[in-house]
């Protein structure tokens, strides 16, 4: 199994909802997160005033999948976030060692 974590732009929230569903991925989590990449945060004026902002608003999302669906899922989250533009995120796949669910009890792929 495994875990995908992925970085994106909060005007991308939705589409990539969808897509996920559509795909056949329900479960997921979805945290408001700030952070900077490269481009170490955007300048912005106020009232004539020049202020840089480095910690941006952006939305993590989190999904465990099967290791076969790994390729599926990340592809999806891709299509339907890139803009082509710095800052529209990035993607963690990270290796699951055991998943159990708490109502049920049942274990690994069957608690996806």
């Amino acid at each position: 199994m495994k875990k995908i974590e992925a970085i994106i732009r909060p005007t991308k929230l939705e589409e990539v909802k969808a897509s996920l569903e559509n795909a056949g991925f329900n479960s997921l989590t979805i945290v408001d997160v700030k952070g900077r990449g490269q481009q170490k945060g955007i300048i912005q004026q106020w009232r004539g005033q020049e202020y840089r902002v480095d910690a941006l608003p952006k939305i993590k999302i989190e999904l465990v999948v099967n290791d076969e669906d790994e390729d599926k899922a990340t592809d999806v989250i891709v299509s339907s976030t890139r803009t082509g533009n710095i800052g529209d995120g990035k993607i963690f796949v990270l290796p699951v060692e055991k998943v159990i669910r708490i109502r049920t009890g049942e274990r690994d792929g069957k608690a996806i």
